[in-house]
């Protein structure tokens, strides 16, 4: 099969389009035919060298795809080969075939693209987790979401809003403002012209929020931790900007604030299936209805990975990048 692999650490330019060994699934695993794969900031890390994989992953980029079922392990129940299927994996999805936990796999709904289907898992699993599982984001209570035109910022923003909670994102221009508050946004703030933490207080009139979802790291925590409502908590997501910064312990003990990481990639496998089947139950639902939906910025060729890399951390897309197999 042909799959992209990064030849070295370094820039988008280490990204190849190989001949590469098919996998073989274990007996709890399906071998799926990619016909999309997701691209996230973590491929982009990775590919610098700077998140190693777990132990046992292969070294193909990629953590979610839609395809078919080519075959089924011995112990497989629910599939059969031809099924349409999408879900999270570990490695491996920039590639003509995969594999996957039975486990983790979700069948495609009926009329769902396969680009749409690859649009899902990453950044809903990732939304949800954060900002509901850790974060007890609730209907009434206020949430601030940085890097709102991302993935997991267009899709947090759908969701927060859908239960009933108002939602301030962050972005690094105007139109991505404008196209949160399609979402459900109710205001936005450009942290290029804008101190993020002067702008929130002013537009809850001092009060702050109750939930903030960082992907930044060091240089907003100082910020992130001041703008917190009495019991508010923090959710730490990515560290783009530095992983070391001071805590100021004082806020959090007069505040009783609270301070959660999510790193999904490295949990166990029993874990991964419980956070999938949260999302089934609570959030495909609702996607499955277009009550919310996978936003997608642009599609390019599986070759085309490096320009999708290159896409990406120019931070111009508005959602979703994926990639397609044929």
């Amino acid at each position: 099969m042909k799959a992209i692999i990064a030849t070295e650490s370094g820039g988008p330019e280490v990204l190849k389009l190989e001949e590469f060994p098919s996998p073989s699934p274990s007996p709890t695993q399906l071998l799926v035919n990619v016909k999309a794969a997701g691209v996230n900031r973590v491929d982009t890390i990775q590919r610098k060298g700077s998140y190693p994989m777990p132990p046992g992953e292969s070294e193909i980029l990629g953590l979610e795809i839609a395809g078919t079922v080519e075959r089924v392990g011995e112990n497989v129940t629910g599939f059969k080969q031809g099924d349409r299927v999408f879900g999270l994996i570990g490695s491996g999805g920039y590639a003509e075939q995969t594999v996957i936990d039975y486990r983790m796999a979700m069948p495609i709904p009926e009329g769902w693209s396969f680009e749409q289907a690859a649009a899902v898992p990453e950044v809903f699993f990732t939304a949800s987790e954060t900002l509901f599982t850790f974060g007890k984001l609730s209907a009434g209570e206020t949430v601030l979401i940085h890097a709102g035109g991302s993935g997991v910022g267009t899709t947090g923003t759908q969701m927060a809003h859908q239960i009933g909670a108002r939602v301030f994102i962050t972005a690094g221009s105007a139109e991505k403002i404008e196209r949160s508050k399609t979402l459900g946004c109710t205001e936005g703030i450009n942290y290029k012209g804008a101190d993020f933490a002067d702008e929130i207080m002013r537009l809850t009139d001092g009060e702050g929020v109750d939930v903030v979802q960082d992907f930044i790291g060091a240089p907003y925590l100082k910020r992130n931790l001041a703008i917190l409502k009495p019991r508010g908590r923090l959710v730490v997501v990515g560290l783009m900007g530095g992983s070391t910064g001071e805590i100021d312990l004082g806020i959090i003990l007069r505040n009783r604030l609270q301070i959660f990481g999510s790193v999904m990639r490295a949990l166990p496998l029993e874990d991964k299936i419980r956070i999938t089947e949260r999302f089934i139950d609570r959030w495909l639902p609702l996607l499955k209805e277009g009550k919310i939906n996978a936003i997608i910025d642009t599609v390019m060729p599986l070759s085309q990975a490096r320009e999708a890399h290159e896409y990406m951390e120019s931070n111009r897309n508005f959602g979703k990048i994926l990639l397609k197999v044929e």
